[in-house]
């Protein structure tokens, strides 16, 4: 993620693909609404073009809300009960709480008008108006813009019904037409001789800006008149006159059934393997996912162009990083064709089984130098992620789940993924106890959640030694240790060659109880993971060390320790366990009153944290930065930095570790720094930390440190 500093400006609006074209009316109506309502919904059929005016409504209004303006897409979402998590997602909440996730939102939202779009949610309508209404209730300054196919249902809520374009030669549904017609045939113009022409086919096409789209398109191999004809030959050919459908929505499928006509027989197999994706795909993926019978991986490159150039498919960047995807209704339409070709079961299990193959791929290389390749491209993947795993879930055998949810448990562990993490764990976890495992009578046998700690098989060692990694942190530690104890026993009773990591000092140790810690700690034991898991236990192990010498104010031998730490993970590359590494040369360097050695060292450790996506790391060494600057006596800079810790730590999803009232740290930078800078100026400087965008924030704290290298 660049660090570019885009003054202070917070939100993830994508940048809008092509000319917003008409709407003027539907745009002034929906501004109003939004300065008086807090709630509005926009409605109508698939494909009337109600999430495009979603997204240029919110880019219009983006001044107005200092909180930020937030995007959260919800149709690749398969599981209403993650939808929370998806919001915290989209928000830059990192999931490492045990506190109830949408508390944690609604803190984390609080503070600044703030406007949230939430984007396709008939089909997760009953948790999207929970959420919305909690949302509402908490915090007083949040305006909502759903789009939905029906109302939310939430008191308040205001209903837009968005219609098709208007359809006369000069109203908007024409000018549409011809501007995309424009681009797929830059010899294309809308003239007076054509004017007609292009008006009967908005009418045929009713007006819906999608349909308008497709046929555009086909200007690339048929003259306007042919085309006009194509389109008296109605084509629907999914629709079983047991389900009739409203005139609208029998115009839309007739439009995409009329594309998808003119492809090629293996065009449009592939349109319909491809509809198991969510959330796009590479190259890679649709060549293992798709390939099969008269459709080889071969194919697959130049049919994926084919299908680009006819607008079914739409892509994103360049080369072979380029990703793919396609609208919700042109996906659909896909979906119902794959199931007529009695194929939906078999690609659903080669798209499980590809991103099996990935996620242990991906534990394989995490602590070497495609570390932050893998954060990006499983961050990228994660719906897929999340479709795999709940298929692995409905699998007959729940092994696949244990393997699958325990091998990303760098993913949940370092990407600010925990809590959804622990989720699948607990239920791939739970799904061995209902087979009628043996569970039983050790210490602990339960993990938090309802998951049996029973069964010798690697995955699910693998497993529970993963919910007990992300289960560790400060909000939930009896339950961390609870974990831990029925492993051990676990471990014990099944002579399994693989005892647990040493998480119980580390727990200790954040509530105080150093010495204790370091009786309990123990090296040279290995982890019940792969190859990735056992390096990573290695790597653990010298960063406990640290932070237990740290504890105790030996930082000589702390900076020791964490040199070596650094030195293994540059050995191998790796970026995220060597920021803690950085981290732990800081601390030791402002302890021994270092303090330009320990603000380089904190800044090396905030560029690597950033570029994975942890967001818990980050926070942590945005306090260090605070201390650096405050021992430089750069005052100003360290009280904008403590703000920037606050917003951070709330990202993290540990808001109260960022509160000055809880934390000694804070409480004893803030003293100072109030003391040098005076009351208002210290309140007013921490305030512009806070307001700060991530990428700005980031960008101030580096103060151009790695940034010519993309943080």
């Amino acid at each position: 993620m660049a660090a570019s500093v885009q003054g202070g400006r917070i939100g993830n609006l994508p940048a809008e693909a092509n000319e917003f074209i008409g709407r003027r009316l539907e745009l002034a109506e929906i501004a109003g609404l939004l300065g008086s309502v807090r709630l509005v919904t926009l409605t109508g059929p698939g494909g009337v073009g109600k999430s495009r005016l979603a997204l240029r409504a919110a880019h219009a209004a983006k001044s107005a809300y200092r909180g930020g303006t937030w995007l959260v897409e919800l149709s690749d979402l398969r599981n209403p009960d993650l939808l929370t998590n998806t919001v915290a997602q989209a928000t830059r909440l990192a999931e490492q709480t045990l506190r109830p996730l949408l508390e944690a939102l609604c803190e984390h939202l609080a503070g600044a008008p703030l406007l949230l779009v939430l984007d396709t949610c008939e089909h997760v309508l009953d948790e999207c108006a929970h959420v919305v209404q909690e949302l509402l209730a908490h915090i007083p300054e949040l305006r909502v813009l759903a789009t939905s196919r029906q109302a939310l249902g939430v008191p308040g809520e205001h209903l837009l019904t968005v219609a098709p374009l208007p359809l006369g030669e000069r109203d908007d549904a024409v000018e549409l037409f011809a501007a995309r017609a424009s681009a797929a045939v830059p010899s294309f113009t809308l003239t007076d001789a054509n004017r007609a022409h292009v008006a009967a086919v908005c009418a045929r096409l009713d007006g819906i800006p999608l349909a308008l789209e497709l046929a555009a398109v086909r200007l690339r191999g048929l003259a306007l008149d042919r085309l006009l004809e194509g389109l008296d030959s109605r084509f629907d050919l999914l629709v079983s006159s047991a389900r009739p459908r409203l005139a609208r929505h029998q115009t839309l499928r007739t439009a995409i059934g009329w594309s998808h006509e003119l492809c090629t027989p293996l065009e449009r197999l592939l349109w319909a393997r491809l509809s198991v994706f969510a959330g796009g795909w590479d190259v890679e993926a649709a060549e293992f996912v798709c390939h099969g019978g008269p459709l080889s991986a071969e194919d697959v490159l130049a049919l994926l162009a084919s299908l680009t150039e006819k607008s079914i498919v739409t892509r994103d960047g360049e080369g072979v990083a380029g990703r793919y995807r396609m609208l919700d209704t042109v996906r659909s339409f896909g979906a119902e064709w794959l199931a007529r070709l009695g194929e939906e079961a078999a690609v659903r299990r080669r798209h499980r089984d590809y991103f099996r193959w990935i996620a242990r791929q991906g534990e394989a290389e995490w602590l070497g130098p495609g570390q932050r390749m893998w954060a990006e491209r499983l961050t990228a993947e994660h719906a897929n992620l999340r479709l795999a795993i709940e298929e692995c879930l409905a699998a007959p055998e729940p092994e696949t789940a244990l393997e699958l949810t325990g091998s990303l448990w760098y993913f949940w562990f370092a990407c600010g993924v925990a809590e959804e993490g622990r989720g699948y764990l607990e239920r791939a976890l739970r799904r061995v106890h209902e087979r009628g495992g043996s569970g039983g009578g050790g210490p602990g046998g339960h993990v938090r959640g309802g998951g049996d700690a029973e069964g010798g098989s690697p995955e699910h060692s693998l497993a529970v030694w993963a919910h007990r990694l992300v289960t560790v942190v400060p909000d939930d530690l009896e339950a961390a240790e609870s974990v831990s104890a029925a492993y051990v026993w676990l471990a014990e009773e099944r002579h399994l060659p693989v005892p647990a990591l040493p998480l119980t000092g580390a727990s200790l140790a954040v509530r105080g109880e150093s010495a204790r810690s370091a009786l309990l700690y123990g090296g040279g034991r290995q982890a019940p993971a792969g190859d990735g898991g056992a390096e990573f236990f290695q790597l653990m192990t010298l960063a406990l060390q640290a932070y237990l010498l740290a504890g105790q104010a030996a930082f000589e031998r702390c900076a020791s320790v964490a040199e070596r730490l650094r030195q293994d993970c540059a050995k191998r590359g790796e970026l995220w366990m060597r920021a803690w590494g950085d981290f732990f040369v800081s601390l030791a360097g402002i302890g021994l009153g270092h303090a330009d050695e320990a603000l380089w060292s904190a800044r090396a450790a905030l560029t690597a944290k950033w570029r994975v996506h942890d967001r818990l790391g980050a926070a942590a060494v945005a306090d260090l930065l605070v201390a650096a600057h405050a021992a430089r006596g750069d005052d100003e800079l360290a009280a904008r930095l403590l703000g920037i810790s606050r917003r951070l730590w709330r990202t993290a999803g540990l808001p109260q570790l960022g509160r000055p009232d809880t934390t000694v740290f804070h409480r004893e930078y803030e003293r100072r720094l109030r003391a040098s800078l005076g009351d208002t100026r210290f309140a007013e400087t921490v305030r512009e930390g806070e307001e700060l965008g991530a990428e700005a924030a980031i960008g101030l704290a580096l103060g151009g440190f790695g940034m010519e290298d993309d943080v």
